[in-house]
C-alpha cells in the first residue's frame, strides 16, 4: 500500500514540476555594462523549427520590454522548415529597432532566409551562407510548386532590404547559372564572407563580437546576452520531427502492454510518460492550446468508462477525440499523419503477439471479461433431462406429423416420431430422450 502511494506521489510530482518549468522565465546574461545604447544578443542556433521560432518570439519581446535599441542575431545553423523560416523572418522584419544577423559559422537553407531580414549582415572569416534549396524529409528534391514558393520568397526576402534578388534566388534556383561565384547551373550558390562583401549581402567581415560591435558603432553599449531555458531547449528537442513518431510510439506500446500487465507498472508509466512530453513540448513551443489538452482528457475519460459501459461507441468516440488532440498539437497534418500510423501499427503488432502469448487472462482484461461459466460438471443444467421415461409405453392423444402429444402413465409429454407418421390413438414407446427432445415409435398391436 505505502508502495502505491509513493509511485501515485512521484507520478503527480513529475507531472506538476513538468508542467511548471514553462512558466519559469528564460535567462537573460548581462555581459557587460556600457554607457547609453542597449544591445541584444539572441542566437539562433541548430535546426529552424517551431522551438526555436516560440524562443525568438520570446527573445524579441522581452528586448522590445527592456528598451533594446540593437538587436544582434548570432546565426549557426544547416537551416531546417520552410515554415518555420518564414515566421521567424516576419519577425524580425516587424523589429521597430534595427537589427543585425552576424553568422557565426554557417546559414544554410532557412538560416539564409533569416538573415536577409535583417538590416545588416555581417560574416566571420569561416562563414557561409546559402544553398537555400527546399529537401522534403526523407532527402529527395520538394515539388515544383514549394519550389516556386519557396524560391518567391527568397526573393522577396532579399529585396526587403535592398538587396540583389538574383543571389538569394540562386540559392534556391539550380538552373541559375553564376560561375563567377561557383556556382554553375545545377548548384545551388553559397557565398563566402569575400562574396557576400562583394554582392552586397554582407557589410563587412569580422573575427569577433568585439570588432562586430565596433563596426556597429556599439562598442560601448550595454549588452545583454538572452538563453535559452531548459524548458525551451526540451521544447526544441520533443517537437524534432525525428523524435515525434518515437514518442508516440513509446506512448502506445506502453498502453498495449500494460492493458496485459497485473497493476499499473513500468509498461504504463513509460507510455503515459511519452505521451505527457509530447504534449508538453508541443505547449511550450505554442503548438498546442488548452484546446488540445480538454480534448486529451476527454478521450482518455472515454475510453476509460468504455471498460464500465458495454455499448462501444465511448471507445469509439475517446479513440477519435485522443487522435484529435494530437492532430491539433502538430504543425504539420503529414506528418502528424505518419507519426500516428507508426504507432498504430506498432500497437497492432505487439497487441497481436501479446494477445497470442497471453491471452485475455492477464491485465485489464481479467477484470472486464466474464470468466464464470455454467457447465453440466458443476452441477448446471439448461433444462431438465428425462432420461427415465425411455422405454414407457403410452398411446397419441394426437396426430404425430412428426410431433404431438403423447400420454404416459396419466402424463402428457410433447413427443416426437422416429421419422413415420403417427396417427391418433396409436400405441407408443419412447425409444430415447434428447435434451427435451422425447423421440417415440409406434408399436404394432397383434
Amino acid at each position: 500500500m505505502i508502495g502505491k502511494r509513493l509511485r501515485y506521489a512521484v507520478y503527480i510530482t513529475f507531472i506538476v514540476i513538468l508542467f511548471c518549468i514553462p512558466f519559469a522565465s528564460g535567462n537573460s546574461v548581462e555581459a557587460e555594462q556600457g554607457e547609453g545604447e542597449t544591445v541584444y544578443i539572441i542566437p539562433i542556433e541548430n535546426e529552424v523549427e517551431r522551438g526555436l521560432e516560440a524562443f525568438l518570439k520570446r527573445a524579441t519581446e522581452e528586448a522590445m520590454e527592456n528598451g533594446a535599441d540593437h538587436i544582434i542575431f548570432e546565426i549557426d545553423t544547416p537551416g531546417g522548415r520552410v515554415d518555420s523560416a518564414g515566421k521567424i523572418g516576419s519577425l524580425i522584419q516587424s523589429l521597430v529597432v534595427p537589427s543585425t544577423s552576424y553568422i557565426v559559422n554557417e546559414a544554410l537553407s532557412a538560416g539564409s532566409y533569416i538573415a536577409l531580414f535583417s538590416d545588416n549582415i555581417y560574416f566571420n572569416p569561416h562563414a557561409t551562407m546559402g544553398a537555400s534549396g527546399v529537401i522534403n524529409q526523407d532527402g529527395t528534391a520538394a515539388d515544383a510548386k514549394a519550389q516556386s514558393a519557396w524560391l518567391a520568397q527568397m526573393r522577396s526576402a532579399a529585396e526587403s532590404q535592398g538587396r540583389d534578388p538574383i543571389y538569394a534566388a540562386a540559392m534556391a534556383d539550380s538552373s541559375i547559372d553564376l560561375p563567377e561565384f561557383g556556382a554553375g547551373e545545377g548548384k545551388f550558390l553559397t557565398l563566402g564572407p569575400n562574396d557576400a562583401v562583394e554582392v552586397g549581402y554582407a557589410e563587412g567581415i569580422v573575427d569577433d563580437r568585439n570588432e562586430l560591435l565596433t563596426q556597429l558603432e556599439l562598442s560601448n553599449a550595454s549588452i545583454v546576452e538572452v538563453e535559452t531555458s531548459f524548458a525551451e531547449e526540451l521544447a526544441r528537442f520533443l517537437t524534432n520531427p525525428v523524435v515525434i513518431p518515437i514518442l508516440l510510439s513509446v506512448a502506445s506500446l506502453g498502453l498495449v502492454v500494460e492493458l496485459y500487465s497485473p497493476g499499473f507498472g513500468v509498461a504504463g508509466t513509460m507510455g503515459l510518460v511519452a505521451l505527457i512530453l509530447f504534449f508538453y513540448g508541443h505547449i511550450v513551443a505554442g503548438l498546442a492550446g488548452m484546446e488540445a489538452i480538454i480534448l486529451l482528457l476527454i478521450g482518455v475519460g472515454l475510453i476509460i468508462a468504455e471498460f464500465f459501459v458495454t455499448s462501444g461507441i465511448m471507445g469509439f468516440i475517446g479513440i477519435a477525440a485522443v487522435i484529435g488532440s494530437l492532430f491539433m498539437s502538430g504543425y504539420d497534418l503529414g506528418h502528424m499523419s505518419l507519426s500516428i500510423g507508426i504507432a498504430f501499427l506498432i500497437a497492432v503488432i505487439v497487441g497481436v503477439i501479446l494477445f497470442r502469448r497471453i491471452g485475455m487472462d492477464k491485465g485489464v482484461f481479467r477484470h472486464i471479461i466474464l470468466r464464470d461459466s455454467t457447465a453440466t460438471e458443476q452441477g448446471y443444467v439448461s433444462s431438465v433431462n428425462r432420461i427415465e421415461l425411455v422405454g414407457l409405453e403410452g398411446r397419441a392423444l394426437t396426430p404425430l406429423r412428426p410431433s404431438g402429444i403423447g400420454l404416459f402413465e396419466d402424463e402428457q409429454i410433447d413427443v416426437v416420431s422416429d421419422g413415420s407418421f403417427i396417427g391418433k390413438g396409436q400405441h407408443l414407446k419412447i425409444i430415447r430422450v434428447e435434451g427435451v427432445r422425447v423421440v417415440v415409435k409406434e408399436i404394432k398391436e397383434n
